[in-house]
């Protein structure tokens, strides 16, 4: 993905004061360990790589909204969003992991956790977690509606993820069933999120329209690393005009309904902005 790195964490720290001067609103951090096991323990480790890096951020654009991406998928050995028994992913231990994993990283000072495994029942284990660790403040922004969609292959060689075995449409969303996406929201919303998350957003704009008729809480939607990268292939062919695309693709995403975009498009959309 050109102009996306693996950043250490005081490369990290410069990037988002340079995110901070452009006026974006905020970032979201993925955590890449030195190395990963079964336990996805780096992902709760009170000195884990995320955690190091939000107290980084905190310490020198303390304004800057921080986001953490809740999930176990870059800390498994295997790939996997859980812990791994009889060869699936066992989804109520699961929720032990991103219980303790959305607590450190509120101990670490995040302002928003973003839990992205799909797993059930993942809000109301993390919001009571929360709570019981004196973080009733904290909000949660639910990957609500994630799809196993072929746009995330960008990102998942850049962070490493990729399932070692198998794949992820167990527990992400089947791509062509948008009734379940609002049953999904609507069980997020009653175990306690305060947001929801579309993911991806280009190919899923009905469902973001969708969830904004009916649901009256900010919306996310991730313009995610294919769709950013097919614009950006597409401008470098000379097919396209990248700016133009960039700024249609965006609009088109927040005229859909959503009031939060993640995109890698930020920071040359905030410069033309």
């Amino acid at each position: 993905m050109p102009g996306n790195y693996q950043m250490s964490i005081d490369e990290l720290v410069k990037e988002c004061a340079e995110v901070q001067a452009l006026g974006i609103g905020g970032v979201i951090l993925f955590g890449l360990p030195e190395s990963k096991d079964e336990m996805a323990s780096g992902a709760y480790a009170d000195d884990g790589i995320v955690q190091r890096a939000v107290r980084a951020i905190r310490k020198e654009t303390p304004r800057l909204l921080v986001v953490t991406d809740v999930c176990n998928c870059e800390y498994t050995s295997h790939g996997h969003c859980g812990k791994i028994v009889d060869g699936d992913v066992d989804n109520d231990q699961t929720l032990e992991w991103l219980a303790a994993s959305a607590v450190s990283h509120a101990r670490a000072g995040a302002d928003v956790v973003a839990p992205s495994d799909m797993m059930d029942g993942r809000v109301a284990a993390i919001r009571k977690a929360l709570d019981a660790a004196g973080f009733q403040k904290i909000p949660i922004l639910s990957y609500a509606a994630k799809f196993a969609s072929v746009f995330y292959g960008p990102f998942r060689e850049a962070a490493e993820s990729a399932p070692q075995f198998g794949d992820r449409r167990s527990y992400q969303m089947d791509p062509a069933n948008g009734r379940e996406a609002m049953r999904e929201i609507a069980l997020d919303l009653e175990e306690g999120a305060d947001m929801i998350m579309v993911k991806p957003a280009l190919a899923y704009l009905d469902l973001i329209r969708e969830a904004r008729v009916r649901f009256d809480v900010p919306i996310a939607a991730y313009q995610v690393s294919g769709e950013f990268s097919m614009i950006v292939a597409a401008a470098r062919n000379g097919w396209i005009d990248q700016e133009r695309a960039m700024m249609e693709t965006l609009t088109a995403i927040h005229r859909a309904g959503a009031d939060i975009i993640l995109t890698y498009f930020a920071k040359p959309a905030a410069r033309l902005l």
